[in-house]
């Protein structure tokens, strides 16, 4: 048993740390999921610039995945209708709607401009066996721009879940350009359906931020929704219209959804309705105002980060420095080598070092005396020749060497180490060259990632405010009847939010929710339970004859729970929520006597528990009970 205990343990860490590092959770480097990043990593190998089958894609992801297709699939979708990394041709599904995409073989997907330029460079991507160690997959790709705060993401893991809000393309890699210079930025989400927004609570992605559909009013009695809220669909927030509607919150005559490549759902109203009226019931019953929460856990060195958007934006602005600053040394130590092998390939022609090998019939002797011949002209070169060197000058054909131009090698060799100075330049300071180089993303695709989601401050809508009704409740204690079609000689003024207390003539009482129409078979009172009215009751004992008194507040209740308020034995005399009551005992008589009578004010007797036993009125025993509304 302690085994078994011990193998699902250590099973359950490695599963759990599976799903965490290589599925649900993305890389703060590159911004992407372990299948998003092959999916990108097949991309760029099929790279030709034109359009693929995404089925064709799928199937070389499998290459890389661990997995089956339709989760490749599904993920490919989801990541090019972020609309940065991939161009799309065909139906990849409306996220406006929520229509889905049509199957893999009717569409075509390649990499955007944007993606082949800033993601991929081999030189200096670390890679690692693929899962069946027949291929290799990228660890993480270098990317030059903050993918993970442009596309958002959202995953769930066990134990953590991450939520991402999207950002703006400009305005992230200003935002970028500001942390290298050391100056403040604030940078808020955008979101590719558009809408309103309220950033005031979003620190710096730890807290939420309230997003509004856009609503125009095109006259009072039709409103056009042109933006919705992300994370909503047309088809949703339809739905929660004509919820609202069957709730009574609002009323429409009717909704007409003409949704294609623009969100455009039309709202008629009903007559006594009016567009400006019903605006604020719309955000606050509907899907037309929604709040996102972020919560932002990216994975860091092989460790899951909790953090916030300025200090992943602070990390890939670092990351951007340090792989421009690695391709900058790679193009400088490539330069080198070419004028290194140019000026090498001169002085060997020029000075025509391959006719003092022609009688040394040995491959070795061939090596060492050109090693020798080299030496004169060291300062000219940047190294020593190596073997491998001068065995790619031995392969140079007799018809090169002959035409071999030495102005033109020179001018070549210029051009390099022009190349090289700037490169050299370059590196001096890669901070500004880094700066740089943002501005150009920025000037060269900025255009094509404009902001969608308009920033605003949103006023907080009070829901209970705007659904409050007066209504009228009536009840007739002839008939027993209580509810809002009632005309009774009785009248409660309350709102649709208040409850109602309903007495019965058995000494209970319930609170209910105020009916249409309701029959109670010997009601008695009906009040608001508001907590307040104070009910006064005047009862009598069946057995003594006695008569009691009480006054008490209902102010705890279960909703629709039948409770006492006079014990069995009890016959209820009066009850009412009036204070003047003055109520007149009448005692049976005495021998000739008359029938002697005693009076009470009950708004004398001190305000008890509805439980308890009350106060007695008189010890003789009562014939007659009366009552009447003047003060003593």
């Amino acid at each position: 048993m302690d085994d078994l205990k011990h193998q699902m343990k250590d099973h359950f860490i490695r599963y759990a740390s599976y799903v965490i590092l290589d599925r649900a959770i993305p890389n703060v480097v590159d911004g992407l999921k372990p299948v998003q990043r092959r999916i990108l990593e097949i991309l760029w190998r099929q790279n030709d610039e034109k359009l693929h089958k995404v089925a064709n894609i799928v199937g070389q992801t499998m290459q890389l995945h661990p997995h089956g297709d339709a989760p490749i699939y599904e993920a490919l979708v989801t990541l090019a209708n972020k609309g940065f990394v991939m161009d799309r041709q065909g139906n990849f599904g409306n996220i406006f709607t929520g229509d889905p995409s049509a199957a893999a073989r009717y569409i075509e997907t390649r990499l955007s401009p944007l993606a082949r330029e800033t993601l991929f460079n081999p030189d200096i991507t670390e890679k690692i066996p693929s899962y069946d160690g027949r291929n290799f997959e990228p660890v993480t790709l270098p990317a030059k721009i903050p993918l993970l705060l442009m596309q958002g993401a959202d995953g769930i893991a066990i134990g953590m879940a991450t939520h991402i809000l999207p950002h703006n393309f400009t305005e992230l890699l200003e935002a970028e350009i500001a942390f290298l210079e050391g100056r403040n930025f604030k940078i808020f989400p955008d979101f590719p359906t558009g809408g309103i927004m309220d950033k005031s609570l979003y620190d710096k992605g730890r807290g939420k931020v309230k997003l509004r559909a856009k609503i125009e009013i095109r006259d009072t009695k039709t409103l056009v929704i042109r933006e919705i809220c992300y994370g909503t669909t047309t088809e949703s927030l339809i739905r929660s219209i004509d919820e609202a509607a069957k709730k009574g919150k609002i009323k429409i005559e009717a909704i007409n959804d003409y949704t294609s490549k623009d969100v455009e759902i039309e709202i008629k109203l009903p007559r006594g309705q009016y567009a400006e009226e019903i605006l604020d019931a719309l955000y606050g019953f509907t899907e037309c105002e929604v709040s996102l929460t972020s919560q932002i856990i990216v994975i860091k060195d092989g460790y899951p980060w909790e953090t916030d958007v300025h200090e992943i934006l602070g990390y890939n602005a670092t990351k951007v420095v340090e792989f421009l600053k690695w391709e900058l040394e790679i193009e400088r130590d490539r330069l080198l080598e070419r004028i290194f092998y140019k000026t090498l390939e001169r002085i060997f022609i020029e000075n025509r070092l391959y006719k003092k090998i022609e009688m040394i019939r040995t491959l070795e002797g061939i090596h060492e005396t050109l090693t020798e011949l080299f030496k004169p002209y060291r300062k000219k070169l940047i190294r020593e020749p190596t073997h491998d060197d001068i065995e790619k000058l031995l392969q140079i054909p007799i018809r090169r060497i002959s035409q071999f131009d030495i102005d033109k090698n020179k001018e070549e060799v210029s051009l390099l180490e022009e190349n090289l100075h700037s490169v050299e330049k370059n590196l001096k300071n890669v901070k500004k060259y880094a700066i740089e180089h943002l501005k150009k993303l920025v000037a060269k695709f900025g255009e094509d990632y404009p902001r969608r989601t308009r920033v605003k401050a949103i006023e907080e809508i009070d829901r209970r405010a705007i659904e409050t009704k007066e209504i009228k409740v009536g009840f007739d204690l002839q008939t027993s009847f209580v509810g809002t079609k009632i005309s009774g000689p009785s009248q409660l003024h309350c709102t649709n939010f208040d409850k109602l207390l309903i007495f019965d003539k058995n000494g209970t009482y319930k609170v209910i929710n105020i009916p249409e129409k309701q029959y109670f078979e010997r009601l008695v009172l009906a009040g608001i339970a508001d907590k307040k009215a104070i009910v006064s009751v005047v009862y009598k004992n069946k057995e003594t004859g006695q008569a009691w008194a009480k006054r008490f507040i209902v102010d705890k209740f279960i909703l629709d729970k039948s409770y006492r308020f006079l014990d069995e034995h009890m016959e209820l005399q009066h009850i009412s929520t009036s204070t003047n009551i003055i109520v007149d005992l009448h005692f049976a008589a005495k021998s000739s006597k008359k029938t002697e009578k005693t009076t009470f004010a009950l708004k004398d007797i001190p305000i008890s528990g509805v439980q308890t036993r009350g106060v007695r009125l008189a010890t003789q025993k009562v014939k007659k009970v009366t009552f009447s509304s003047r003060e003593k």
